[in-house]
């Protein structure tokens, strides 16, 4: 031997590759084409709690005990077919035999000629993700998210319970595709969220089902951001409110007596007697203000009373001439008067058999006041121009917004028929003592106008309810209706907001603002997001802090979306403010 030799190669990029395996987050393993495992990287074994030297030389079935081991092998058909297989999720074991879901890619490996000579397979722990869907798949309530194009990213299995819709079938749609919700629009919850740059909660809605029928939920909603405060979409929570709904019109039947709505302790103790004196064939007065619904009584007394099927005739007494009032309620015979050329019959003949309701009884005169009280004593009354007495089967009900007593007194009103008139007295109170019906009323009115006209505006927001129940409504009921109804001219749909009530209620400031910014058409994510941050600059006057805090974004985040929407301050020479 007269010396050595040595021989060597190159192996950086082996070394690189193995160093690039050992750092890559996914798992990762090879076969060779009899399954046997020829490497197992740092991350496969993290995930499996198996070690390289322990696995390699094994059959990976042996190591892995997946779901699609055996004639499913996503590894060996790749390789049969010279094919890759992307994101498929399977379960696989650890080494301690648990079940860990992961997401696979498998692809064929080849030498350096091109040949086939095993797989490669990548694997992704999806514990996490997967756990996050079991609890989102878990929650009662349904939950969906939106990305920038109001496309839904997520449908949990509550919210394909509750609207019919499967998970695969409501990706990717538009959200008002699936919910055709009554305020899809510029009503959207998720877009008021990203206005008041806060979540909006509670909101009761109606959906249709994938069958068109129509759903009660309570909504929530507020905007999808992302780790840097960028809004990305929407997350909006419903919860089925059908039980409930059920549940509330059993109860709404509580307060109700015929078309009468009240929850009052007043009216509750009214309508346990109501039924009482509809059977009985007194003479009733109902004295109340205007406004307070004494019509309404009058006609559910005539609704519960034997005389139902017989006629229901009402005669505002004030509404009438003293010469005409006689005629009208008593009828004439032919030549009576000037141009009376033939028989008429009066009110009272129109209502034999039935009920006659005599509203703003105060205000009849002197001789009409005479006539009626034979009526009441004796049931018979003359036509004018007759000395024939006609008999009257009629119950009469009588109303006024007058003090009666006071009238006696006054010498305007006879004491004998007051005492007729008042065998059954009912005195309706005014709304301003009775306010907790003012939101059975409000609901009462909104379904009542919202069938009229056509219009998928279910209810009234709480900020406007609250400035209805500030207020002493000397018009009572009739001037609660008429708000409603004038609400319904400004409201498009969805809920009655403030600026839609009229004066003195309708107010301006912030709100007037975000109705023009509505009224100006849809709006995309970002100029919502813009003008989430402008009204948030503007309460908080430009205090850069305070409008961090109030949208829940850093310092950073508010100085770029303020470039980048170019939001300047509208007060001239005036710099940032960045102090409280």
């Amino acid at each position: 031997m007269i010396g050595g030799v040595q021989t060597f190669h190159d192996c950086s990029d082996s070394l690189n590759n193995a160093l690039i395996l050992a750092s890559v987050a996914d798992g990762v393993f090879t076969i060779d084409r009899n399954r046997i495992i020829t490497s197992f990287n740092r991350a496969a074994e993290s995930i499996t709690g198996w070690k390289q030297e322990e696995v390699v030389g094994k059959p990976c079935n042996e190591i892995f005990h997946s779901s699609i081991c055996g004639n499913d092998c996503m590894l060996i058909k790749a390789i049969n077919s010279n094919s890759m297989y992307i994101d498929r999720s399977i379960f696989i074991k650890n080494k301690a035999g648990e079940s860990i879901p992961v997401t696979i890619s498998s692809a064929p490996l080849f030498d350096d000629f091109g040949n086939i000579i095993g797989g490669i397979e990548t694997f992704r722990d999806n514990t996490s993700s997967i756990r996050e869907s079991l609890i989102l798949d878990s929650i009662a309530d349904g939950v969906f998210t939106v990305d920038r194009n109001w496309r839904i990213t997520s449908f949990n299995r509550a919210a394909e319970d509750i609207t019919g819709w499967a998970r695969e079938d409501a990706m990717g749609k538009s959200c008002s595709e699936i919910f055709h919700s009554s305020i899809c629009g510029k009503n959207c919850a998720i877009a008021e969220s990203l206005y008041k740059g806060a979540p909006v909660a509670n909101r009761s809605i109606i959906i249709r089902n994938s069958r068109g029928e129509k759903i009660p939920i309570s909504i929530s909603a507020s905007p999808l951001t992302d780790h840097e405060g960028n809004i990305i979409g929407g997350v909006e929570t419903f919860r089925d409110l059908t039980t409930i709904t059920s549940l509330r019109q059993q109860l709404s039947q509580k307060y109700t007596f015929d078309a009468i709505i009240s929850k009052s302790a007043s009216m509750q103790r009214l309508f346990s007697i109501l039924p009482d004196i509809a059977r009985s064939p007194s003479t009733v007065l109902i004295l109340g203000e205007s406004g307070t619904g004494k019509e309404l009584v009058a006609r559910a007394l005539y609704n519960a009373s034997e005389r139902k099927d017989k006629p229901f005739v009402v005669v505002n007494c004030a509404a009438l001439p003293e010469t005409l009032l006689e005629s009208e309620l008593f009828g004439y015979k032919a030549g009576a008067f000037t141009d009376a050329r033939k028989d008429k019959l009066g009110r009272f003949a129109a209502a034999e058999g039935g009920t006659l309701f005599l509203d703003e009884i105060g205000d009849i005169p002197g001789s009409v006041q005479v006539k009626l009280l034979r009526v009441l004593q004796e049931r018979v009354y003359e036509p004018l121009g007759s000395n024939t007495p006609v008999k009257a089967d009629v119950r009469i009900i009588t109303a006024t917004n007058r003090d009666l007593q006071a009238l006696v007194q006054e010498g305007n009103f006879r004491d004998d028929l007051f005492y007729r008139l008042n065998v059954v007295k009912i005195s309706l109170p005014p709304l301003r003592e009775r306010k907790e019906d003012i939101p059975l009323l409000v609901d009462h009115f909104i379904k009542k106008y919202a069938a009229q006209q056509g219009k998928d505006i279910v209810g009234i927001s709480s900020s406007a309810l609250a400035l209805l129940m500030k207020y002493d409504f000397p018009g009572n009921i009739r001037e609660l209706e008429n708000i409603v109804e004038y609400s319904f001219i400004l409201c498009e749909g969805g809920y009655i907001q403030p600026q839609h009530l009229p004066e003195p209620f309708a107010g301006g400031g912030e709100a007037t603002m975000v109705a023009v910014a509505r009224e100006s058409g849809p709006q995309t994510l970002e100029e919502m997001e813009q003008q989430a941050i402008a009204l948030s600059l503007e309460r908080n006057h430009w205090r850069k802090m305070a409008t961090c805090r109030e949208l829940g974004i850093s310092k950073d985040t508010l100085r770029r979306k303020i470039e980048r929407y170019g939001i300047s301050d509208p007060r001239e020479n005036t710099p940032d403010r960045d102090e409280e």
